[in-house]
Formats: structure tokens, sequence, C-alpha cells
């Protein structure tokens, strides 16, 4: 099964966090995120620059709308897609991630989604 995880900060504190104190924080992701990937079962990695976009319908046409959209102490700076056989499997390689053992004082966490469908598209369309 996959999993989608969802790496979440505190935008205010991580903006509170002097520059040194930030990258030291940063600076020891790369050695957490080669033991992620030297389990073979990540499948997607990327972080997320900027707010979002709300595409939703409105009167029958599609609205377009930036965020935020609520109050929210958390934002999600990035996701990964990891595949495990069980959810106990899940959570060990998802605790391999920085934001399961780093950065507590910016409020980084993962939150773990089971993925019911999944389909991958590569190329340029038809």
């Amino acid at each position: 099964m996959k999993y989608l995880c969802l790496a979440n900060y505190k935008p205010a504190d991580m903006a509170a966090l002097p520059p040194a104190d930030r990258k030291a924080l940063v600076s020891q992701c790369p050695a957490k995120d080669a033991e992620l990937k030297a389990t073979g079962q990540l499948r997607l990695s990327a972080s997320l620059d900027g707010p979002a976009i709300r595409l939703q319908p409105r009167g029958g046409k599609t609205q377009v709308a930036d965020g935020p959209f609520a109050e929210a102490k958390e934002l999600v700076g990035g996701f990964f897609i990891i595949e495990a056989p069980s959810r106990d499997e899940a959570v060990r390689i998802a605790s391999l991630h920085p934001a399961a053992t780093l950065g507590e004082d910016v409020g980084w966490n993962i939150d773990i989604h089971p993925i019911g469908f999944f389909e991958q598209y590569e190329g340029k369309p038809a």
C-alpha cells in the first residue's frame, strides 16, 4: 500500500528562528533524507513553495482563490509518497524523514495518509 506523508511546520515559529539556527536545522536534513531513500520504499518526494491556490465550483464556474484559506498554525511544507506492506512499516519508514525527528521548535511533524487509489502519469498528453 502507498502512503501520502505530509510534512508540516509552523511558519511563525520558523520565521522567528535565528538564521544560524535555521541553517543548522536544515543542514541536518540531507543525511536524514538519504536514510529515507535508502529504504527503497520512497516513491516521490517534494517540497512546496509559496501559498496554495484553491479551485472550487461557485455558480457553475470555477473560482480561483489564493491562500491561505483558514487560520492555521501549521502549513504543509512538503510531501512524500512511500510504499509499505503495513501501517507499522509506513510509520517506521516515515519516521526517517527529518520532520519526524528534527525541528521540534518550529512544529515539524508528519501526517501519514493511506492512499486508496494511485495512478502515475508520465509524458506529454496526446
